[in-house]
């Protein structure tokens, strides 16, 4: 087990099994020394997590630890292409979506979920460039869904 899955576990965290695509596309492409890890949600065991809008039917605490559990989905398939965590160079870019009502503004706050775990785990490498915009809906009712870049070493 290599740094970055050691601090997940002292974190009390781990990675889920790797989500199945929804549709035809695969988790994670690599292309020279950068991956880009699809758009995931919040499942966990093939069984979403979380389900509805942000300002109706979550608030944004439970809306950003939907976040982080997309976050580990994430890893989960980034670990699948790379072989390890300990690999990852720079977390890039983050485009985080969070399906909300439309007065609903704190779509940073809920992605912070995912760039909170990030900064954890990596340090200053898992500081990135990021987008956090609110959707009318997601695949299945899902209150999250994150997509990534990472450079790889």
């Amino acid at each position: 087990m290599g740094q970055v899955e050691s601090k997940l576990e002292a974190m009390g965290l781990q990675l889920p099994s790797p989500p199945p695509p929804l549709a035809n596309y695969v988790r994670a492409v690599r292309t020279g020394n950068l991956v880009f890890v699809s758009g995931h949600g919040p499942s966990r065991d093939g069984q979403l997590q979380y389900q509805g809008k942000v300002g109706q039917d979550l608030d944004v605490e439970t809306a950003y630890q939907a976040a982080q559990l997309v976050m580990l989905n994430c890893l989960t398939s980034l670990k699948e292409e790379i072989g390890e965590l300990d690999r990852v160079k720079r977390i890039v870019k983050l485009l985080g979506m969070v399906n909300a009502v439309p007065e609903f503004g704190q779509q940073p706050e809920v992605i912070n979920g995912a760039s909170d775990l990030l900064t954890e785990l990596f340090g200053e490498r898992g500081r990135h460039a990021r987008s956090a915009v609110g959707m009318g809906s997601l695949p299945r009712g899902i209150p999250v869904e994150i997509e990534m870049i990472v450079e790889v070493k």
